[in-house]
């Protein structure tokens, strides 16, 4: 288990990162840079992350985690109950200010590694277990249709190019009214369109 100290000194670290991806972008960002921002030894991040990509795919595991912990914390309850308290957490990860960080230094990296370690640790992890409470939703007769279909589905009615929208500027942070409502919504639809 982690100490405190150490949690901490993680989250200096991180943020370091976030700071040198949002002035420098993904090329101009490395390892020494970011142990010099957050006052750490080069030895600590690369014992704690190994390179840069490590680094960079914990953060990307570090906003998963807020997903997974809300499923976690509904695991058992009805899919649509799961659903309705995921909605607004995913839609404020995937919004807010780190995700946004991170995905414009990976639209702005040529070499693709960052936008790997997006989808890689972000999407590939996170869809399949929407598609677990889309399973059990069918399997409970309250949807029809294929989980994974259904996944592509509500993740598009709940984002849409909201993504897109807030990594080029075109709008503001939501606020947690904007990713409720949004949330309702998206799941409403989803029942209207997927009703056995």
């Amino acid at each position: 288990m982690k100490s405190e100290k150490q949690e901490e000194r993680r989250a200096e670290i991180e943020e370091a990162a976030y700071r040198m991806l949002g002035e420098k972008g993904y090329a101009g960002t490395s390892v020494q840079a970011i142990a010099k921002a957050a006052k750490a030894s080069n030895e600590t991040l690369y014992n704690w992350y190994g390179d840069k990509k490590g680094l960079m795919a914990a953060l990307v595991a570090r906003n998963t985690e807020t997903v997974r912990a809300a499923l976690a914390e509904t695991a058992g309850t009805d899919p649509f109950d799961q659903l309705s308290r995921l909605g607004p957490v995913l839609l404020g990860m995937v919004l807010g200010p780190r995700a946004v960080a991170l995905n414009r230094a990976a639209a702005a990296d040529t070499s693709g590694d960052l936008g790997r370690a997006i989808s890689e640790g972000g999407r590939e992890v996170v869809a399949p277990l929407i598609s677990d409470v889309m399973s059990r939703a069918i399997e409970g007769g309250d949807l029809s249709g294929d989980p994974g279909d259904l996944t592509q589905l509500y993740l598009t009615l709940l984002i849409g190019d909201l993504q897109i929208r807030r990594v080029i500027g075109a709008i503001e942070p939501p606020d947690a009214d904007f990713c409720t409502t949004r949330a309702e919504t998206a799941l409403a639809q989803l029942k209207d369109f997927a009703a056995p």
